[in-house]
């Protein structure tokens, strides 16, 4: 079935590299652009841009190791390598925030000179290529932690660079050079917090947490209900990445269903599969008569 989905990949490969291109070529005018004028806002979004296409770029290398099949030496495969990918992009995120804001306060402190006109310009040059490369890569976010991550680098660029032509058109209009520095405060604010509310989403499955919205005291609850299943202990509920969930747990039944232990384990199975959409489960069956002692609800 796998090798069905090859040409949506290579389709989806060949969108993130000319996202990649696209975002070189941008930085590259934008730094030029900005030491000319001496705005710092417009430095500041090349820079930004610049980490767009490093995000780009893992991205795809990750998108292309997550593909590879599973192996005796990584037997869940390699489909966490973007979620890697999206904890790198994340935090190179906050990095950049916190450095735009340092520059920023240095600015307000001394003011630097800035030419209007350059910054609007090419501001609106980025404005267009951002908009382009997050058109690449939309549809590609929606079902990849990795993409949207790279993805969100593009909305905040794009975001950047309408509030730069603005800081350009206030410096030709009233000169207000100050308002250069506020500018790229507003963006390290908006890049702070998209990456803290993202990064959290990789992290809890990189730690292999319980997704958000399975409630394991509901599916204990469920699992009793069962005719047959008197309890249920050592739960694990874990994602293997964010569109599969794996459960691993011992259910107890009466002594005297014994024989039907294997019919009873199916109907967990198949209660945890229609229900909660877990369809990876190992369970482990006990009789009541030799039930774990003082076993845990959950770990071990």
């Amino acid at each position: 079935m796998a090798h069905q989905h090859l040409p949506n990949d290579q389709a989806g490969d060949k969108r993130v590299w000319w996202a990649i291109a696209v975002n070189l070529a941008l930085t590259l005018v934008q730094i030029a652009g900005g030491i000319l004028s001496g705005s710092l806002s417009l430095v500041a979004d090349a820079i930004h841009n610049l980490s767009d296409a490093i995000s780009m770029a893992i991205a795809y290398i990750a998108r292309r190791i997550a593909r590879r099949p599973a192996n005796e030496e990584w037997t869940f495969g390699y489909v966490r390598a973007e979620l890697i990918a999206a904890l790198i992009n994340y935090t190179t995120l906050i990095v950049i925030g916190l450095y735009l804001i340092y520059e920023a306060v240095f600015r307000f402190i001394e003011p630097q000179p800035v030419q209007g006109w350059a910054v609007v310009i090419i501001a609106a040059f980025a404005l267009v290529v951002d908009t382009i490369t997050a058109m690449l890569t939309y549809s590609l976010s929606k079902s990849s932690i990795n993409i949207r991550a790279a993805f969100l680098h593009n909305v905040s660029d794009a975001l950047g660079s309408i509030a730069v032509i603005i800081a350009g058109t206030l410096i030709i209009l009233y000169d207000w050079v100050i308002v250069d520095p506020l500018i790229t405060l507003m963006i390290a604010g908006y890049i702070l917090w998209q990456a803290f509310k993202e990064i959290g989403g990789a992290i809890r499955i990189l730690m292999s947490a319980t997704p958000k919205d399975i409630n394991p005291q509901e599916i204990i609850s469920r699992s009793l209900a069962i005719p047959g299943v008197c309890g249920m202990h050592h739960l694990h509920i874990w994602p293997i990445d964010e569109h599969r969930t794996s459960l691993e747990a011992h259910i107890v039944i009466e002594g005297t269903l014994t024989n039907r232990s294997e019919a009873i384990k199916n109907d967990v199975k198949n209660m945890l599969n229609n229900e909660f959409s877990i369809n990876h489960t190992t369970l482990e069956v006990e009789s009541r008569s030799r039930e774990c002692g003082d076993a845990k609800t959950y770990g071990h």
